[in-house]
């Protein structure tokens, strides 16, 4: 089995920790621009209340009478939830580009320092997929070696996400649902 060099212990961990970083920074950025403003939070509070009055009207249980003007009520707070989570899409949108900007210049960099560099040692020979993946841009065969972008892309994931949720920035309970700027057609209006 190859040795793996103490330097390549730091180029991993560089790249984890400039993930670290950059989700901070973008998170920092996407509370600047979404989070901390007012209609931010009025449309979340929104959202909140539609997906729990939508919750509790589906589980309540109905009389026979009052049936079609339950559903049509129902309609419309699924509407209402609906126009909600696309205008949340909306607002978001100037924050992603700016997210993503950052991003764009971090991979960038990250990308010409270690340019044909293993950042790290697989424990294992993955399917070829993940193959394809992890050794993009290596030279060599070995299966075990794992690029920066493959171990930036695991990091970003995991590292924003947890983030997101530690500082409570993820989305609302009645957003999760949501298809997002291009939602799939309600069957009932068809």
């Amino acid at each position: 089995m190859a040795s793996f060099p103490s330097s390549q212990y730091s180029d991993c961990l560089t790249v984890v920790g400039i993930s670290i970083c950059t989700a901070i920074v973008c998170e920092s950025i996407s509370w600047l621009l979404i989070y901390r403003t007012d209609s931010y939070n009025t449309l979340r509070s929104s959202i909140d209340r539609a997906s729990k009055k939508l919750d509790s009207m589906k589980t309540t249980a109905s009389n026979p009478i009052k049936k079609s003007s339950k559903v049509k009520k129902m309609d419309r707070f699924e509407t209402t939830l609906k126009e909600s989570n696309r205008d949340l899409s909306f607002f978001k949108f100037k924050s992603g580009a700016v997210v993503a900007l950052v991003l764009f210049v971090v991979f960038g960099l990250l990308n010409s320092l270690f340019e044909g560099k293993p950042v790290a040692k697989l424990p294992f020979v993955p399917l070829r997929i993940v193959y394809k993946m992890s050794h993009r841009g290596l030279l060599g065969d070995d299966p075990t070696d794992c690029s920066m972008a493959f171990l930036y892309f695991l990091c970003s994931i995991s590292i924003r996400t947890n983030l997101q949720k530690f500082l409570g920035f993820s989305p609302p309970r009645g957003a999760a649902g949501a298809a997002g700027l291009f939602p799939m057609p309600d069957p009932k209006t068809s």
